[in-house]
């Protein structure tokens, strides 16, 4: 089902992107010659865009694609933080198991959601299960504890960590685009000199338009998915970092707990 949805988003922003660059920016009012459309009007933006050539369209849909995942990943990272700050919250969770209070630290657990909470509910709820039990010595209870743990963790990471290949992936790939149109755009202005015998202004300056053009496209889609993928990154390890203590100091207040 996610590589289906990642598929889907894929080929719509790829077809939005096509879309863009035949309608708004090929549109026959953007250029003085509006049949071969090779000479934009003066100053017209979107006109000087479309004589990039169609990798333009290819790299806009890169930009679509690596814009629309980073707004998914700003959607997911903040639903696995919960409703509220989890750093107060753990504090909640570990005054309440430091009490005894095992109902309490359910509660706020019920109350946060989220990716640590739902790793801290697995470990109470299983420690519970467990704490009575005779046949469980102490060192077993905390294995199990901790197997519940690594369970529910097994679960959340990948959540975290999901489409960030897809960032990476599109920052190299856009910038090999941006290469290969670059080049393509140098030859097209070359083979006009040399067909021509003389420079053709309008010739050579499609070539170095469409080389220049693609240049920024493949930059501009490098650069926001290369930060955005950073960034997720390393807001995923802290979060990570934080689920860690969390369990450290969950699993050091049932060791003493169980050994009293």
């Amino acid at each position: 089902m996610k590589n289906l949805f990642n598929a889907l988003v894929i080929v719509l922003s790829l077809l939005v992107a096509y879309l863009l660059f035949y309608l708004v920016l090929g549109n026959a009012g953007n250029f003085v010659d509006p049949l071969t459309k090779h000479e934009p009007k003066p100053g017209n933006m979107l006109g000087t865009i479309y004589t990039g050539g169609p990798l333009v369209g290819l790299l806009l849909g890169m930009l679509i694609i690596s814009i629309t995942f980073i707004i998914e990943r700003v959607l997911s990272i903040g639903k696995a933080k919960g409703k509220a700050n989890p750093a107060p919250f753990i504090k909640n969770v570990i005054n309440h198991l430091t009490k005894g209070d095992m109902k309490g630290a359910l509660g706020e657990c019920d109350k946060q959601r989220g990716s640590v909470a739902n790793v801290l509910r697995s470990a109470i709820n299983r420690f519970e299960e467990i704490e009575n039990d005779t046949e469980f010595i102490a060192e077993k209870k905390i294995t199990e504890v901790q197997r519940a743990i690594d369970e529910s963790l097994n679960l959340e990471t990948p959540l975290l960590e999901k489409n960030l290949v897809i960032l990476s992936t599109v920052a190299s790939i856009s910038t090999m685009v941006g290469l290969l149109g670059t080049t393509l755009g140098m030859i097209r202005a070359f083979q006009a000199l040399a067909l021509a015998g003389t420079v053709s202004a309008t010739q050579l300056s499609i070539g170095i338009s469409e080389a220049l053009w693609n240049t920024a496209g493949g930059l501009a889609a490098a650069i926001i998915s290369i930060v955005a993928y950073n960034y997720f990154t390393t807001k995923v390890d802290n979060f990570v970092y934080m689920i860690d203590e969390a369990i450290l100091s969950v699993t050091q207040i049932f060791t003493v707990r169980i050994k009293k």
